[in-house]
């Protein structure tokens, strides 16, 4: 019996040693000896617009001095520093991958130690696992976190990406105000064409009719139409009186002529006014046309002018900027790995599991019995 729970006592030490006993040394090996310093600066960043409207957070006490929140920008620019892009400009002449295989870094830290994975798609796996920017949806605050195993490397990438991710907010926000004028002077031209073809035909239409405006020509026709007509009725009265107690008097013919005459032209200026294809009343239909096309075509010119101006207004102040709320530290100790906790937890886990495995091989060593 002694020798069987003997028996027993060793096969559980051996499994507790190598369970527990081992991984905690290999653990206060690797935190203690092996695992290089991680230094890390961090950077916080908002992008704000004065044009959108604020709402919450940070973004009421923007709001106050005149700007608001701009995600779209925000996530523009978090995109960018953690795409390809970045990582290329941040490594021209290697210097981001010179920080990373420097050779006091450890091997399980160190970017391709053995030189087996150099590509930039494996460095750029790396670069995702050293910079991350973290964007606060209430506050729009952006926080960029750089991992490094030097504090001048973390703090050298760190302003290098935050320049970079204002540099793309300010590329973003200058091709919007170059698309805002040029949609603008395209407006402009084509209301320029249109507001001249409009006066081209009006002026066209008034020397080919001899017309320059129809309404005041007629009104000018009646009140000489209405005039002819006050001499007919007072020389048709003088006719009336002369024949009833003079019939033989010598202006008698002359007032008949004059009469004729009189009738003669109130039907020719009644026919110019309203008595034909080329009368007045038909150049009016043609020329009433014209004459809104052209003042149509004239409010739409004053409309584009407008805005053009407009646009220019806008475009000589930036709609978008990134407003640095801290600037990149220079760690001045390191912050990972955290050694003691990584000890402790690897015991802690390696206790766990020589339990758990230690009641297994006793529940099936009984079952067996």
């Amino acid at each position: 019996m002694q020798f069987r729970q003997s028996k027993r006592f060793k096969r559980l030490n051996g499994l507790f040693l190598f369970m527990v006993v081992l991984p905690t040394l290999i653990a206060v090996l690797y935190f203690g000896f092996i695992a290089s310093d991680v230094y890390i600066s961090e950077s916080r960043y908002v992008v704000r617009s004065p044009e959108k409207p604020a709402s919450t957070g940070l973004g009421l006490v923007l709001a106050t001095a005149g700007f608001s929140n701009a995600g779209e920008e925000a996530f523009a620019a978090k995109s960018f520093v953690e795409s390809r892009g970045a990582l290329a400009d941040i490594n021209r002449a290697g210097e981001f991958a010179k920080a990373y295989t420097a050779p006091h870094i450890s091997v399980f830290d160190r970017f391709n130690p053995f030189g087996l994975t150099g590509s930039f798609e494996d460095l750029y796996k790396f670069y995702l696992d050293r910079v991350r920017v973290d964007s606060d949806v209430t506050t729009s605050i952006s926080t960029l976190t750089v991992r490094a195993y030097s504090p001048q490397d973390a703090l050298r990438i760190n302003a290098r990406l935050l320049d970079l991710a204002e540099q793309t907010v300010n590329r973003m926000n200058e091709r919007g105000r170059k698309d805002m004028i040029r949609f603008a002077q395209v407006e402009v031209e084509d209301a320029q064409a249109r507001a001249r073809s409009a006066g081209v035909a009006l002026a066209a239409f008034r020397n080919r009719e001899g017309v320059v405006d129809p309404e005041i020509q007629a009104t000018s026709q009646m009140a000489m139409i209405s005039k002819l007509q006050d001499d007919v009725i007072t020389t048709q009265t003088q006719l009336n009186q002369f024949r009833a107690f003079t019939p033989l008097n010598p202006q008698i013919p002359a007032l008949v002529n004059r009469l004729t005459t009189l009738k003669g032209a109130i039907r020719e200026q009644m026919g110019a006014l309203a008595g034909g294809d080329r009368s007045l009343a038909a150049s009016a239909v043609q020329y009433q046309k014209l004459f809104i096309e052209q003042e149509f075509a004239s409010k739409q010119l004053t409309s584009a002018l407008a805005s053009l101006q407009e646009a220019r207004n806008e475009a000589r102040r930036q709609q978008v900027y990134v407003e640095r709320i801290t600037q990149p530290n220079l760690p001045d100790a390191p912050l990972e790995p955290r050694r003691a906790r990584g000890i402790f937890a690897t015991l802690a886990l390696g206790l766990v599991a020589w339990g758990i495995a230690s009641m297994l091989l006793a529940g099936i060593k009984e079952h067996g019995q």
